[in-house]
């Protein structure tokens, strides 16, 4: 095990208490487990998805409907809110709680992923990572110890580690050895520069589709004092069988670690079913919200086009029994047209049944690991998921 950074109180109390409430079966049949994770703004049971706010705002959803959906921890993004409006401004009207309206938990993602992936407008070194502003072209310099002082002035209750991830499939071993060794070190410089008692920091395990890589950088990861643990660089191009492979490695590697997992850009109700499986704790995407903005809703075991000409003149709700602002009030025929009309109202009826299905699904996981019934019920979850086809939009900013 690595020794904490010198900077890292031995006696520090975490502000993020995770507690196992059903550990996985000995009979090995899931490595699913429930769990309950406590931060300053309140508890998020486990496992949870979480919503991205991108821009400070789940688009076209208002805190209210947030609630009304079942969210209890949304993702605001470092890099974007460092650019517009500017984390100190954030900082010096309240910080990221009170500018957005947002009572519960929140956490903010390290802004590795989006300056790593602008293609020409960035460059690594060892240090940090040159990039232009995608918004007007201006340079910016990140590294850890920016990326901790931007998130603790935002002072969501989850900070994440600066990391480099890389496309999993598509890069060549030696980029993945070399991103991976590159986000081990900037781990280590995330924790020394985080000072923020009341926040919590997770550090973050890359690693690509290698095994050996994989199992490394879970267990460096594990042996430094953070707070949980971010599966990061998956829910990208690579297939599911892969994904569920690393996976494998990750959590295997792990072992007995208590502490909450998190994998980063997984957002698809098929594919958070079996992460939870392989032993996942926690996820966020983009992805529902971005599907029902184009016009896609997710029911049990398939999605309707609302923009196909079937739908305009069905009286019907989008889902019977659906308790959403769009189920209990309005027909497949009013969104369709409203769809049709470019009418904003079709944006956030939309949204709130897509968040409303993904966070019901989540529910419903955990309702069958707090009876111990989980492997049984596969076979029903997985024909009631939606078909994870919208996959690979999952990491793709909103």
């Amino acid at each position: 095990m690595n020794p904490a950074p010198d900077s890292v109180p031995a006696d520090r109390v975490s502000p993020a208490q995770f507690r196992v409430l059903a550990p996985p079966p000995a009979n090995g049949s899931t490595r699913a487990r429930l769990g309950r994770l406590t931060l300053p703004h309140g508890v998020v049971e486990t496992p949870q998805f979480m919503p991205v706010g991108t821009n400070a705002t789940v688009k076209a959803l208002s805190p209210d409907d947030l609630r009304e959906a079942g969210a209890t921890i949304i993702l605001g993004n470092t890099y974007h809110l460092y650019l517009r409006p500017g984390h100190e401004r954030i900082a010096r009207l309240g910080g990221l709680h009170s500018f957005m309206a947002w009572d519960r938990p929140l956490l903010t993602d390290s802004g590795g992923f989006q300056v790593v992936s602008m293609g020409d407008l960035r460059r690594i070194d060892d240090d940090g990572v040159s990039f232009q502003s995608h918004l007007d072209g201006s340079h910016h310099r990140f590294t850890p110890e920016r990326s901790i002082a931007v998130q603790e002035a935002l002072g969501a209750d989850i900070a994440v580690a600066f990391d480099q991830p890389v496309p999993p499939a598509s890069s060549s071993r030696e980029a993945v050895a070399e991103a991976t060794a590159r986000t081990h070190l900037w781990a280590e410089r995330s924790l020394a520069a985080h000072t923020r008692p009341d926040q919590a920091l997770f550090g973050i395990v890359q690693g690509g589709l290698d095994p050996e890589l994989r199992a490394a950088s879970a267990r460096f990861i594990a042996g430094l004092p953070f707070d949980g643990i971010c599966i990061g660089g998956l829910a990208g191009d690579e297939t599911p069988a892969q994904r569920k492979a690393a996976l494998d490695v990750a959590v295997g590697a792990l072992g007995e670690d208590a502490r909450p997992r998190y994998l980063m850009g997984l957002g698809s109700p098929a594919d958070l079913l079996e992460a939870v499986h392989h032993g996942v704790d926690l996820f966020d995407s983009v992805l529902p919200a971005r599907v029902a903005r184009n016009g896609q809703l997710w029911v049990p075991g398939g999605r309707l086009n609302m923009r196909n000409a079937q739908f305009v003149e069905d009286p019907r709700p989008v889902q019977d029994g659906c308790r959403c602002l769009l189920c209990r009030s309005f027909s497949r025929a009013y969104l369709a047209h409203l769809f049709r009309a470019e009418e904003l109202l079709a944006y956030r009826l939309a949204t709130c049944h897509n968040m409303t299905f993904t966070l019901d699904f989540m529910a419903e996981i955990r309702s069958a690991l707090r009876s111990g019934t989980l492997s049984d019920r596969m076979p029903e979850l997985r024909a009631m998921a939606p078909p994870s086809g919208a996959r690979a939009l999952a990491v793709q900013p909103e």
